[in-house]
């Protein structure tokens, strides 16, 4: 992983949850939390909690005596995650690395996370932390994008940046968010962080924007490929939002748009 890939700074917290948000995660966040409330958590680590889209979800599903600590390696998405969380003396926000939890052992009944276990450095160590702070029978619960061909305006942004910049194509999609989407290496993984009993299902979803022009922003402007794109160049984001934004409207029309968005949803037991 780049480290470009890991930037989540300056307006993109804000872009990243205007548009990204609703186009495709808000239906995985809420699958997500009726998956941990149905585990009656009375204790709840969430990592890389980003903008706090699970947050939003979960925290209205659990008992009221639960406690649930909320946590992201990057600060300016926690800062606004929690300016958009209604007050809950239930929560607490934490900075934290998911590589180093900075908790102690068995300290929590779940520990749960969306789409970020794609942007650990070293998975199989984070696994091994989630393991350590969840109590005996705990459940680590994540979901991680499918591979990008299964999530169609991804990969029209993506093909639509290669022809733009032939000579050198923005890869972040492809490379990052739907790098880890093999579910046997996932398995694999977990196994050998110390779960002794892993649950995978691949779930498919409809992102909907009313118009082609939200798609094209939410990628182009509010996560790490605008970083790439602006790399190449003064101007060339609002020239790649556009031309993004052509692709996608001659696919789907300048109307409304709807397209498969694919994931996988693991529960792991310790």
């Amino acid at each position: 992983m780049l480290e470009t890939d890991k930037v989540f700074a300056g307006s993109l917290p804000e872009n990243y949850d205007r548009h990204m948000v609703p186009l495709i995660f808000e239906p995985f966040a809420a699958d997500l939390a009726q998956r941990a409330a149905s585990l009656s958590p009375s204790t709840v680590l969430e990592i890389a909690a980003g903008t706090g889209v699970v947050t939003r979800a979960l925290a209205p599903k659990l008992s009221p005596s639960a406690r649930y600590v909320v946590t992201d390696l990057n600060q300016p998405m926690l800062d606004y995650a929690a300016s958009r969380q209604a007050p809950d003396q239930r929560i607490t926000w934490r900075q934290a690395d998911a590589l180093a939890l900075p908790f102690e052992d068995a300290a929590f009944d779940l520990v749960c996370c969306q789409f970020g276990a794609m942007f650990f450095p070293d998975r199989i160590s984070a696994y091994r932390q989630a393991r350590r702070v969840l109590k005996p029978g705990g459940h680590f619960l994540f979901n991680v994008w499918d591979r990008i061909e299964e999530n169609v305006l991804a990969d029209d942004v993506t093909h639509a940046l290669a022809r733009l910049f032939p000579e050198d194509p923005p890869r972040f999609l492809a490379r990052t968010p739907h790098g880890y989407h093999d579910t046997a290496l996932i398995r694999s993984e977990l196994e050998k962080a110390g779960f002794s009993h892993v649950e995978i299902e691949t779930r498919a979803e409809q992102s909907r924007a009313a118009s082609p022009r939200l798609p094209a922003i939410a990628y182009c402007q509010g996560t790490p490929l605008r970083n790439e794109i602006e790399a190449r160049g003064a101007g060339q984001l609002d020239a790649a939002t556009d031309y993004v934004t052509s692709a996608i409207a001659d696919r789907h029309g300048s109307g409304e748009v709807a397209a498969k968005i694919q994931a996988h949803v693991i529960l792991a037991v310790v």
